[in-house]
């Protein structure tokens, strides 16, 4: 191999043996020695103490809640009630009173039921919200949606593009204090961009958008993934999908703050929940909250720089968001575990298809981007807790040798 890996910094001596204590955690992972997963911005790989509890539950208490008197239905309710709690003090609610928690099948439910049952009834004629168009169509769907149902009614309101700084691929602060007028009510933000891998400082909406504004977070790429704080980011909603934050699909939550505007509550009949979803989530945030978010962010974060740092001494690759931080030595903000990519010449659903022939399992395609993201697909790898530097070298291995052949 050509590749000089031996200048990147090696992983702190003192994340080494915590990651190989938590990578044996992960039956999937282990059962798998010749794959390298590469995915989890798509998908989180559960560790045992998850399947464990939902195999404990079905096996034990398997009831519907809130719909039976007899002890199984009763403790499933119960159960589903602490796991609010849990998301609420996971996520460090600056005032678990108040605030709720509504579980839903993801992330894109939840936005649209935010918008659906939330926004819609907030907004009157003339009002203007601010849309991030080129983060997760999931964060930009639902608001021209709640545009066109407020339409049907005779409201009209505008949408306004959030505006994104040209080279760091971050939100344009600047320019979005320029937007923001008396008319604005509502703003959708991204915590952790599907795309170019870039905490986006959610932190400093607060102070552009001022202290009336409603603010509404994915959180879908940070939860499970990086500390989240809620109280420091002072957003009125939170929005995640647990099986990116190692739980099992089919189940995620919003969380409302209930601050700003009047308290949330979704519309139409519940329907039963989701049980062992919601018991699945409650076991993934014990379990991360046990591994601490803060030495897995650490740990993906070293990860991404192994990669980029790689993929900047080959001369076919182009590495999308911030091109300052992609060098070992750059002290540019990091990208949060996400690494997306393109080959000058080798078209990247095809480039997926050769790193699958090699075991590497990566995300090749449009990353379902709104309309002003990305025109062109590109391959994401995107890491966790249960990845190593030999996933990232065999990676590099595999593209050198393509960048040689081209």
């Amino acid at each position: 191999m050509t590749l000089p890996l031996d200048t990147t910094p090696a992983p702190p001596v003192d994340l080494v043996s915590w990651q190989a204590g938590l990578w044996d955690q992960f039956p999937i992972v282990t059962g798998h020695p010749d794959v390298r997963y590469l995915d989890s911005s798509a998908t989180a790989q559960k560790p045992q103490a998850v399947l464990d509890a939902v195999h404990r539950y079905l096996t034990t208490s398997n009831a519907n809640a809130g719909r039976g008197t007899y002890p199984w239905a009763n403790r499933t309710t119960e159960l589903i009630e602490r796991a609010r709690e849990r998301v609420k003090s996971f996520l460090g609610d600056p005032g678990p009173e108040r605030s709720g928690v509504h579980f839903t099948s993801g992330t894109t439910e939840g936005l649209r039921a935010v918008a659906r049952d939330w926004l819609v009834p907030y907004l009157r004629d003339g009002d203007e919200i601010v849309v991030p168009f080129a983060d997760h169509q999931a964060n930009a769907v639902p608001w021209l949606e709640a545009r066109r149902l407020l339409a049907e009614r005779g409201v009209r309101i505008t949408v306004r593009e959030m505006p994104y700084e040209t080279d760091s691929r971050d939100y344009d602060q600047q320019a979005l204090a320029r937007l923001v007028n008396e008319r604005t009510r509502f703003v959708a933000a991204t915590h952790v961009h599907h795309v170019y891998g870039a905490d986006m400082n959610v932190h400093r909406i607060r102070a552009t958008a001022g202290p009336d504004v409603v603010i509404c977070l994915d959180a879908a790429q940070s939860i499970g993934h990086k500390p989240v704080d809620l109280g420091a980011l002072d957003v009125d909603f939170a929005v995640f999908s647990g099986h990116k934050a190692m739980a099992l699909p089919g189940v995620g939550a919003v969380w409302a703050r209930n601050l700003r505007g009047p308290v949330f509550e979704p519309g139409g009949w519940s329907g039963s929940p989701n049980t062992s979803g919601i018991v699945s989530l409650h076991a993934a945030l014990d379990w991360l909250e046990a591994a601490d978010p803060r030495r897995i962010e650490r740990w993906t974060v070293d990860l991404g720089v192994r990669l980029t740092d790689g993929l900047s001494r080959l001369g076919s690759y182009e590495v999308l968001g911030c091109p300052l931080s992609l060098t070992a030595a750059s002290t540019v903000q990091r990208r949060q575990g996400i690494v997306t990519f393109r080959h000058r010449a080798i078209g990247s659903n095809d480039l997926g298809f050769i790193l699958a022939s090699h075991g590497l399992m990566v995300r090749a395609d449009g990353h379902c981007q709104g309309h002003a993201g990305e025109k062109d697909s590109s391959v994401r790898a995107s890491l966790h807790v249960y990845n190593t530097p030999d996933d990232i070298d065999h990676l590099l291995e595999v593209l050198a040798g393509l960048d040689r052949e081209s």
